[in-house]
């Protein structure tokens, strides 16, 4: 190799290195997936906040209202179960799963059970269904410490949604379950009677 053509050669090595003409996209092409996964996740992460505050408060509004009667049927819970989805907006269209138990203390043996239960769910279509429910009367559950005081009622509220982000892959396809409970003690009188469960019981 000639002179000449070494110092060609060096030339162009000189160019190479001191040419910078593509570093921006070289840079931008590392850097954009990570911001994109990070606005999504955290424009994700702020939506599944808000929907888990709305859980919350449907199930407080499930518990409060239903306290708030001197006795309940389905028809009654179907309209506090109206009341929770307004409570979802604008989140109505997420299918919600809820129950309203009413619970007992017993005074012998300091046991929480169920008296009744109902399940209170509403579709993506905003349809209020009540039904039975998987917690039956006699079933021992466990409450608060707080608010086990022998011979007291308790309305007893759960209800769960599940999100499904729109960009699957910052959060899972799956979706992400969020859930929250609220009790509340009978406004009206001791208790709040379903027609199956009869009288307040003193047992």
């Amino acid at each position: 190799m000639t002179v000449t053509k070494m110092r060609k050669m060096s030339l162009l090595l000189h160019g190479f290195r001191n040419d910078c003409r593509g570093v921006i996209a070289v840079e931008f092409a590392m850097i954009a997936p990570v911001m994109l996964v990070l606005f999504f996740g955290v424009l994700e992460f702020s939506s599944a906040v808000a929907v888990d505050r709305k859980v919350a408060l449907a199930a407080r509004t499930l518990s409060d209202l239903t306290s708030q009667f001197a006795s309940v049927a389905d028809t009654d819970l179907a309209n506090v179960g109206q009341a929770a989805k307004a409570v979802m907006v604008p989140y109505s269209s997420l299918p919600v799963r809820g129950k309203v138990t009413e619970i007992y203390i017993n005074p012998t043996t300091h046991a929480a059970r169920v008296q009744w239960s109902r399940s209170v769910n509403i579709d993506a279509s905003g349809n209020v269904t009540v039904g039975a429910s998987s917690h039956s009367p006699t079933d021992v559950v466990t409450v608060p410490t707080g608010l086990n005081i022998d011979g007291t009622y308790l309305i007893w509220s759960e209800v769960s949604a599940t999100y499904l982000p729109t960009v699957g892959y910052v959060m899972g396809t799956a979706g992400v379950t969020l859930s929250d409970t609220d009790y509340t003690r009978p406004r009206q009188s001791g208790c709040v009677p379903y027609p199956t469960s009869g009288a307040c019981p003193t047992l």
